[in-house]
This record gives C-alpha cells, sequence and structure tokens, in this order.
C-alpha cells in the first residue's frame, strides 16, 4: 500500500482504534460505559464475565485512552474517556442498522465467519 506518511500513520492508528474495538468483551463494557459510570464488579455482573476478564480489558481500553477511571474509597468507577467515542458508537450502530445482515453475514468477518463450526467433530454437514 502506498500512501503518503501522514495517511500511512492515520491508518495505523484507526487500524489499532477499531482492532480494541472489535474484541466483543470489550466493546460490550464500552456500550455498557456509555450509559454511566460502572464498578468492575457490576460490569462482571451485566455482562456475565469474570472479575479478572472485565479488569483485564478495562486496562486495555484505559491504556489506549478510551477509559478513564475514578477512585471512590477502596473502590474504582469507570467511564468512557472521551465523548468522540460515544459518538463512533452511535455512529457504528447507524451504519449497522442501514446495511442490514450484510455486516453480519459477511463472509471474512461476520458471525458466520467467526462463529466455531456447530455439531461434533465428524457429523456430517
Amino acid at each position: 500500500m502506498i500512501l503518503p506518511p501522514d495517511e500511512v500513520a492515520a491508518v495505523a492508528s484507526g487500524s489499532a482504534l477499531f482492532r480494541g474495538l472489535a474484541d466483543p468483551s470489550r466493546l460490550a463494557i464500552l456500550l455498557e460505559l456509555r450509559k454511566g459510570e460502572r464498578r468492575v464488579v457490576d460490569l462482571a455482573a451485566m455482562l456475565g464475565l469474570a472479575q479478572p476478564t472485565v479488569s483485564g480489558h478495562l486496562a486495555c481500553l484505559r491504556d489506549c485512552g478510551l477509559v478513564d477511571w475514578r477512585p471512590v474509597g477502596r473502590q474504582s468507577y469507570y467511564r468512557l474517556a472521551v465523548s468522540e467515542l460515544e459518538e463512533l458508537l452511535r455512529a457504528a450502530e447507524q451504519v449497522l442498522a442501514r446495511t442490514g445482515d450484510a455486516v453480519e453475514l459477511c463472509p471474512n468477518y461476520g458471525t458466520i465467519a467467526t462463529s466455531p463450526p456447530t455439531g461434533a467433530p465428524g457429523d456430517a454437514a
């Protein structure tokens, strides 16, 4: 790919952002944080994830500058760090609404492409 240097940097940064958002658990955490501040224990219960898993994802999102936190006693409350992230998530929902099932059915990245095969090994398809 041949791009001007400033566009190469933009593509690399954008790719990193969208890779971070591509993980279903991280995306679910961000969607929950859109509703307001949450503790790890709250997110774990709401999303059915283990607390260490949620903590790890929050650390990743925090390191990327997408999530911020504030301590309250021995607990930490997490929130979206930038308002533009809310706008990005809303825009993604609008794109998905306009494209219907096309994204979900995409043979490369849709849920069918990323789902494990059903049935037992050796079963006829």
